[in-house]
């Protein structure tokens, strides 16, 4: 199979599973990545996903050119899902947290899909890139809209220009990544950020990844007085009860998600 998938207690893990192919990404592999998106959102048990790439080399290198000879740019554009790469580039209807587990290079989509995760936790060996103009292509996946936006505009149009590539420090110093550490403490680093999310209250962080995703292109006051329907379900939960209770009697709080 081109795509691992299980869910553990509340915890999702995708493992894009093509090392052969440094994990790129073909048409069979983007339709499984888009059924267990789907599945994902329907599934209220989970509470975290871990997104990654098989073996050392590479987290995603992008969509595989080889099994995508014949088709014109144009069709290739015509044809996406408004989800953009890998279901998960431009994916608004995910109420839960994503981490991307860098495990290698990130290039073409395999760095859209980084972008469209909430949390990004790289191995010190990781490069990240948009070469797509190398050859004869753009980075439409939602490389173009969104980079731009996530670090300096300078920055963001000299990589995608010259599909130079950028290590994992310069992208944590650029505000990209949200931890590098060495190749051998990546899956424990990100099992704590795992740890940190489980253990707040799912409706909390459902509302807050719904104001992050759906405000940010408004003024702050606008932002602020939206009424987003994640945010009001949040505010009128027994969870939140249930928190305050629990820090007031000194005990880990028993979350329900409602």
């Amino acid at each position: 199979m081109s795509v691992d998938f299980q869910i553990t207690d509340c915890v999702a893990r995708i493992t894009i599973n093509r090392p052969d192919r440094m994990n790129a990404v073909d048409a069979p592999t983007e339709a499984e990545l888009e059924r267990i998106w789907t599945e994902i959102e329907a599934n209220e048990s989970i509470r975290c996903v871990v997104l990654t790439g098989s073996g050392d080399r590479a987290f995603c290198a992008g969509a595989d050119l080889k099994s995508d000879e014949g088709k014109s740019g144009l069709d290739y554009w015509s044809s996406r899902s408004p989800n953009c790469f890998g279901g998960i580039a431009m994916r608004q209807g995910l109420s839960v947290p994503v981490i991307a587990r860098v495990n290698g290079l990130a290039l073409g989509g395999g760095l859209e899909m980084v972008l469209g995760c909430d949390i990004v936790i790289a191995a010190d060996t990781a490069r990240f890139g948009l070469p797509e103009a190398k050859v004869g292509r753009v980075p439409l996946d939602g490389g173009m809209v969104m980079l731009q936006r996530m670090i300096p505009e300078k920055i963001a149009a000299g990589l995608m220009m010259t599909g130079r590539l950028m290590s994992a420090s310069e992208a944590a110093a650029h505000g990209l990544l949200n931890s590098v550490v060495s190749a051998d403490q990546l899956d424990e680093e990100v099992d704590r950020w795992v740890a940190d999310i489980v253990a707040c209250a799912p409706l909390s962080i459902a509302a807050i990844k719904a104001t992050i995703r759906k405000t940010s292109h408004l003024a702050p006051h606008e932002a602020y007085a939206q009424r987003l329907p994640e945010l009001v379900a949040a505010l009128n939960s027994e969870d939140g009860e249930e928190g305050v209770a629990a820090f007031r009697e000194k005990r880990p709080p028993q979350w329900k998600g409602r």
